[in-house]
């Protein structure tokens, strides 16, 4: 085997690095009585994993016991990931139990062990810790809600203002209802946004060009034809764009017209971002931070203000208590208002959204992202292309 060709010479550990890394006692032979009984082992309270896993995080915390005790004990000086190590520290009801029952020397007690026990002289140590580490993290998850909810609200107002798309949906509407001229279907005044999706899988006689080739040629065309006469208009046009031959003009009409529909995308920036947003999960997080705040002012208010020693927690706790209110209560507002927004814009596009808020309250986002994801293939196929001669616009399908 593999093993049988290692030498046990060739690798050498640096056993100090290893010890002081991850708090491994490393035990040397014991060539005589006396050297056993120079040293005696330790009393160990806690199991010897937790104990392992508490050593490597007090490497992380970096901190002596009397640092870590008057930070907990005034409410400041520890960091974030500081605070991260302590919290994952916090001793299960067993283990608190062992270590004040413990009534031995002190200093037979293994470092981890006695700085766990240094902590819990404080009264509620580990829920400080927590209550420390809730005000280190509050303000970057709030902007990180607010900045989500203020994306919500923006492509709202995309959807909603852009011209563009809304003739988008006119051009797949008329098409639909010439194609289905004379059928149950003819005649239509609206279509469910998800149709857009299926545009790409209706495809012409040549098995080439789909539905939504069309529908973006016919949108590139009729854009491209308005530039060009509203440069006419505005006297923009100069001598080359005069002397332009049937087929120029036309390539003209095709580069202008796909310029404009191809910035459908960039217009609808935020429309495309928000489809990767879980109201869900937004909801969770407003809820949680509450949730947070609440736990921390009952450790403020009920739990610690009966003695006075706990006032400089208390104290350095209160001006956050105040700014944590106030922006939970912001936050509460800007989701409020923007569920009433979201639901807006759907009943704008679909009428009754009953059951489009039972599957996803944010569905009709990731129908326009998905559609503009193939709108954007189409244009770069199309811009790759020659102009199409055909007799009828909708030769294809017919």
């Amino acid at each position: 085997m593999v093993w049988d060709k290692l030498r046990s010479s060739s690798f050498e550990l640096d056993e100090e690095t290893i010890e002081s890394l991850f708090g491994y006692n490393i035990q040397n032979p014991i060539k005589n009585d006396e050297t056993k009984s120079k040293t005696p082992p330790s009393k160990h309270v806690l199991e010897p994993k937790r104990l392992q896993n508490i050593t490597i995080l007090l490497k992380a915390l970096n901190v002596t016991p009397e640092q870590a005790y008057n930070a907990l004990m005034k409410g400041n000086g520890l960091v974030l990931q500081q605070l991260e190590a302590l919290v994952k520290m916090v001793p299960t009801k067993e283990e608190e139990a062992k270590l004040y029952s413990y009534n031995g020397d002190i200093n037979e007690l293994g470092y981890a062990e006695k700085f766990i026990k240094a902590l819990l002289s404080i009264p509620f140590a580990f829920l400080r810790a927590e209550a420390m580490l809730f005000r280190e993290t509050f303000e970057d998850e709030v902007i990180h809600l607010k900045n989500s909810f203020s994306m919500l609200e923006e492509a709202c107002k995309e959807l909603r203002s852009s011209r563009l798309f809304l003739k988008l949906l006119e051009a797949v509407l008329k098409t639909g209802n010439r194609m289905n001229v004379g059928t149950i279907r003819g005649g239509a005044t609206a279509f469910k946004l998800d149709t857009l999706l299926k545009l790409a899988d209706v495809k012409g006689t040549d098995g080439k060009t789909t539905l939504l080739h069309f529908v973006v040629q016919e949108i590139i065309r009729s854009k491209g034809i308005r530039v060009s006469d509203t440069d006419t208009i505005t006297g923009k046009m100069n001598e080359s764009n005069k002397s332009q031959t049937a087929e120029e003009k036309e390539e003209d009409y095709k580069r202008r017209g796909l310029d404009l529909v191809s910035g459908l995308s960039t217009e609808l920036y935020h429309v495309k971002k928000t489809a990767t947003i879980d109201l869900d999960v937004l909801a969770t997080s407003v809820s949680n931070l509450s949730n947070g705040k609440d736990k921390v002012k009952n450790l403020v208010m009920e739990e610690l203000s009966r003695d006075e020693k706990n006032e400089d927690f208390i104290r350095s706790m209160n001006s956050f208590l105040d700014y944590a209110e106030n922006n939970i209560k912001e936050l509460q507002e800007d989701e409020h208002r923007v569920l009433l927004h979201v639901r807006e814009i759907a009943e704008y596009f679909h009428g009754d959204v009953r059951k489009l808020e039972e599957a996803n309250p944010l569905g009709i986002f990731l129908v326009v992202r998905d559609f503009l994801g193939m709108l954007d293939y189409v244009c770069k196929e199309l811009r790759n292309s020659k102009t199409p001669s055909s007799p009828s616009p909708l030769a294809p399908f017919l």
